[in-house]
């Protein structure tokens, strides 16, 4: 780990620093800081309009009664891009430009699904439908919100906890549904 973050502190922004030494040699110090200046501009612009559209898909995820995985995934995609492009450097904003693109977000998504298949459990009570159907409030108690009996995706359904009103899943990362925990 301590490696990683070495890597991720010192040597990226060292290596971004020559590059940006280079292209200043190449081409001059105003255009090197006019890129710089573009691209976080562009980039900050593109994440803005990425990121509404990646909140409307989570909630239209929402309202359709869904698991928003793949939407929360891409908020926090677009939201590392932003970081990156208002980073200073080449390097990182090739990257974040990368993750603002669908295409791009599909593929680093992909890559860290089967990165982290199954090292991921999701605790749900409430969420949607019930496998009795609809949300329904407690007559015997007006003021306690509505609760679902448990988690409903599909017919693999199994109530985890005794009483039914909880679930423990772990998201199956190629297809995001849920498989049952051990």
């Amino acid at each position: 780990m301590f490696a990683k973050l070495l890597f991720l502190f010192i040597v990226i922004p060292f290596v971004e620093l020559s590059l940006l030494l280079r292209m200043s040699e190449a081409t001059g110090w105003q255009t090197t800081l006019t890129v710089v200046i573009v691209t976080g501009l562009i980039g900050s612009y593109l994440a803005r309009r990425e990121g509404i559209a990646a909140l409307q898909r989570f909630r239209q995820a929402l309202a359709e009664g869904r698991m928003p995985g793949r939407e929360i995934q891409d908020g926090l995609m677009i939201a590392f891009a932003a970081a990156l492009l208002l980073t200073p450097g080449l390097l990182t904003d090739a990257t974040g430009f990368l993750l603002l693109t669908p295409l791009g977000r599909s593929w680093i998504g992909g890559l860290l699904r089967k990165r982290f298949a199954g090292q991921f459990q999701v605790q749900g009570s409430g969420f949607g439908q019930s496998a009795n159907g609809p949300a329904t409030a407690n007559p015997n108690r007006p003021n306690e919100p509505r609760q679902a009996d448990s988690w409903h995706t599909g017919p693999s359904h199994q109530p985890a906890g005794p009483s039914g009103t909880g679930s423990s899943y772990t998201i199956d990362a190629p297809s995001f549904s849920p498989k049952k925990a051990r």
